[in-house]
């Protein structure tokens, strides 16, 4: 191995992807403060801002998703990116001299990992879902470790390979010194109310944010306050429609993003969430209640695979995306006002919690590069 550790990491399209990925690269910088980073991203995606804004240099490569069916024309350039990739990859991996890479599913990593390994790079990758995707399991032949978030994934990966970790987390969420009254004041929000946090993944989630815009009655009579993610597509259109309401509806705040999550998640005493691996780590690792709203816009309908996995051991309250309209905002008022419940849920989903992930993988990454 080289005197200065080089590591190449790789993945993104979400934040799902993207926190996880820059939190392993900051353990592996606690832990070898000579360490330099090289992230491989898909440009146009979130990871191309993101990981700059973390501190880290960051390649974008050309390629994206295949359109469906596969038989489409337009896919005839996806497969040109995709073979273009393939080879900037292998020249970036050529020049950077990495003694190891690392992926966490996304297009890049298909290509950034599939490079490494034919050049003779150590791999590892992690797996955020309980649901392996199609990039990682196309990669598990030969990556040396996979690093896992759920019990029971020998049905994807070779079983020698596989590391129960848990999912790295936004470590600024578990560093937070708030107090619940603290933070609630921080966001401008009622100490003396409770507090229902709507989030929708970074970019949003049409369903949840029409089962709110339904029942804005119900929002102005239930006695909480709201503070309601909307995410940056859908923000504009929801300013306008309740703009044109008679009277605006005081106890809901509305925002495209939340930029201290930390802060939004001390304040919340419920929280109503997709089911992105990275979200449910988040929730078990700090005890919140949450309903969970799995999007079926998803590869193999992993989220709704991830929501289970809560829900049969009572650690969350699951509600299909197709009902939501209908039934979310009124149980989410319910179950905010039961004390008992909410301990219960806070109670459970804290045992399934699997602290120190990033640093438990950081560790297996410079093992892997020492070798």
């Amino acid at each position: 191995m080289s005197k200065e550790l080089r590591v190449i990491v790789s993945g993104g399209g979400t934040g799902g992807h993207i926190f996880p990925a820059v939190s392993i690269a900051n353990a592996v910088r606690k832990l070898r403060p000579d360490a330099r980073i090289l992230f491989i991203g898909a440009l146009g995606r979130m990871e191309m801002q993101r990981v700059p804004a973390a501190g880290y240099e960051i390649k974008g490569l050309p390629i994206r998703g295949f359109f469906r069916p596969l038989w489409k024309p337009a896919n005839i350039g996806v497969a040109i990116d995709y073979l273009k990739s393939k080879w900037q990859a292998k020249k970036l991996i050529r020049d950077f001299k990495p003694d190891v890479a690392v992926g966490v599913g996304g297009y890049a990593s298909s290509a950034a990992l599939g490079a490494a390994n034919s050049l003779g790079i150590p791999t590892l990758i992690q797996e955020q879902n309980s649901y392996a995707g199609l990039a990682n399991k196309r990669l598990a032949s030969k990556a040396r470790k996979i690093c896992v978030a759920y019990e029971g994934m020998e049905r994807f990966f070779p079983a020698d390979k596989i590391l129960l970790t848990g999912n790295p987390v936004r470590q600024a969420l578990l560093d937070t010194t708030l107090s619940r009254e603290d933070a609630v004041r921080s966001l401008g929000l009622d100490p003396d109310k409770k507090t229902i946090l709507i989030v929708g993944g970074s970019l949003g989630a049409r369903t949840i944010n029409e089962s709110v815009l339904q029942h804005l009655d119900l929002v102005q009579q239930s006695g909480v306050q709201f503070l309601w993610q909307t995410g940056k597509y859908y923000y504009a259109d929801i300013q306008s429609q309740l703009s044109s309401l008679k009277s605006p509806i005081p106890n809901l705040k509305v925002t495209d993003f939340i930029t201290d999550m930390g802060a939004a998640y001390r304040a919340a005493d419920l929280v109503i969430s997709r089911a992105g691996a990275s979200s449910i780590s988040e929730f078990c690792l700090i005890g919140k209640p949450v309903i969970l709203v799995p999007s079926p816009n998803v590869a193999e309908d992993h989220q709704t695979k991830n929501a289970l996995a809560l829900a049969n051991r009572d650690a969350a309250i699951y509600v299909k995306d197709s009902e939501a309209p209908a039934t979310l905002l009124s149980l989410a008022i319910e179950t905010v006002g039961n004390d008992a419940r909410l301990r219960s849920l806070s109670e459970n989903v804290l045992k399934l919690a699997l602290p120190d992930s990033a640093e438990i993988i950081a560790k297996e990454v410079i093992k892997l590069a020492e070798r």
